[in-house]
């Protein structure tokens, strides 16, 4: 009896526990379903039949919308930890699904697989894509693959920003702010932040949009390359990627830019704005960013000129490429496959990277490596001088033992993630580069991989359709930085 009564308790009081998990989700369909209504707008306007498909993708969301608010009415917001786990994951679920039904409703009429893929590419920022012909597609369909992308890049900030640090996955909390404080007392000062975030998220797309509409675009490619450049996400309105604009460096330069400014962290612009002129400079991640980028370039701009290629389109196509692949946005201009060996095996290291943490890039970020090499350092110390107390420190604060846990356990895991995606896609028939790239492009959010099939002059149609639901878990793994996903699987965590 003293049994049943305890599991007739967890199991209400679990279940009451899952109501503002999806009332929380439920606003965030509701905005998924606002910003479906542009494409939908533009295609009525252009008497597109696409415009039926976005139509009925509203409704559907609107109708689950509904549903859940209505189940949820009376359910105020206070979210637990183990519910802020679980809401970070399945928001980026469902809402990768609820985006595809456009993609499956529409023009492309792709199958289910592949629709999920593109829209978890999108919403991940990852860039991937299945799609062949881009030109082709309607103006709506074209918008809407950059509105995903663009969504999934604030989503990805306010993530960084709030949410990870305050489940202190993978190392987060050093980089914990006023923001990663959930509870009530700060939730006026938490909207600020996010107010001033998005505002300058969406400075920065608008600014994006005027240069490459100044610089030569199309008004509809501005507008997309904008926000998927901002996003560090990758898609572009061409099957030739950036390669479309190879023959107008100035735009190679410019997005060479706005994927960099996506790629540092969104608290130091707050920063900037508020007065603090030199906090970009002084911080620790940013810096080891730009010095790595530098010594990268230089050292492919040589090899290129070295086997006949003019400085100056070295220069350009390398600049653009190295920064695209750093930042994880995924762009190309030219195949970089074909520069030779040294660029191929640079490249695949540069997968690993990413931005820094609190910008939209993926990746392992800059700050992990940093962390390691301090630790490294200090292990070497105590090799020579075994009695010695040395101070670990990062960007003036003191990485505690916790912090140190979560990057060793994080890198430990990310790499553990690509080695076992990689191991199943081979299982699939793929080749060693196809499944090793495929494996770690996805992880770390980049796009392209490796090889003839998925490497920048490729495309990931050709896959079976495993190995491309392999590569949506292996994206949204990277995404939620693994930590938060793993962490679910775990008996423990639903004991509690």
């Amino acid at each position: 009896m003293a049994a049943a009564e305890t599991t007739r308790r967890w199991g209400g009081s679990r279940v009451q526990g899952w109501a503002p998990v999806l009332k929380v989700m439920s606003v965030l369909w509701l905005v998924l379903a606002l910003f479906m209504a542009i494409p939908w707008a533009v295609l009525l306007i252009e008497q597109e039949p696409d415009a039926r498909a976005f139509g009925l993708s509203m409704g559907i969301v609107l109708g689950a919308v509904a549903l859940t608010w209505l189940a949820t009415l009376r359910v105020r917001i206070e979210l637990k930890p183990w519910q802020m786990f679980v809401l970070t994951t399945l928001s980026w679920v469902s809402i990768s699904g609820f985006a595809s039904l456009p993609l499956v409703l529409g023009a492309p009429q792709l199958s289910f697989t592949n629709a999920v893929f593109e829209s978890v590419s999108a919403i991940t920022t990852t860039g991937s894509t299945v799609l062949v012909g881009i030109e082709s597609l309607s103006d709506g369909l074209k918008l809407w693959r950059g509105i995903m992308q663009w969504l999934g890049g604030i989503g990805i900030i306010v993530m960084g920003m709030a949410i990870l640090p305050f489940l202190k996955v993978g190392g987060m909390r050093l980089f914990h702010t006023e923001s990663s404080d959930w509870s009530d007392k700060v939730m006026p000062r938490t909207g600020g932040i996010a107010k001033a975030t998005l505002g300058i998220y969406c400075g920065f797309t608008v600014t994006a949009m005027l240069a490459y509409w100044l610089g030569g675009m199309a008004p509809l490619d501005a507008v997309v390359h904008a926000m998927t450049s901002l996003a560090t996400g990758g898609f572009a309105n061409s099957d030739a990627s950036f390669g479309a604009y190879a023959g107008q460096p100035h735009l190679l330069w410019m997005a060479s830019l706005f994927m960099l400014a996506g790629a540092l962290p969104f608290v130091l612009y707050i920063r900037l704005l508020r007065g603090s002129r030199g906090s970009l400079w002084r911080d620790q991640q940013v810096r080891g960013l730009l010095l790595l980028l530098v010594v990268v370039i230089l050292l492919l701009t040589g090899w290129r000129m070295w086997r006949g290629t003019p400085p100056f389109e070295a220069l350009t196509h390398v600049t653009f490429n190295v920064i695209s692949v750093v930042t994880t946005t995924g762009y190309a201009s030219d195949d970089y496959t074909t520069w030779g060996a040294l660029a191929v095996v640079a490249f695949f290291y540069l997968t690993f990277v990413g931005g820094c943490s609190g910008s939209t890039s993926g990746g392992m970020k800059i700050f992990r490596f940093q962390v390691a090499a301090i630790l490294l350092r200090n292990q070497l110390r105590y090799l020579i001088h075994a009695s010695g107390v040395f101070a670990s420190r990062y960007n003036n604060q003191p990485l505690t033992d916790d912090i140190t846990r979560g990057v060793v356990a994080f890198s430990f895991f990310f790499f553990l993630t690509i080695a076992g995606l990689a191991l199943g896609l081979s299982m699939m028939g793929l080749d060693i580069v196809t499944a090793l790239s495929g494996a770690a492009t996805a992880v770390a959010n980049v796009g392209p991989g490796l090889g003839d099939t998925i490497g920048p002059a490729g495309n990931f149609v050709s896959l079976p359709d495993a190995a491309k639901w392999l590569l949506c878990v292996g994206m949204l793994l990277g995404r939620l930085e693994i930590l938060t996903v793993l962490v679910l699987l775990t008996p423990m965590f639903w004991r509690q």
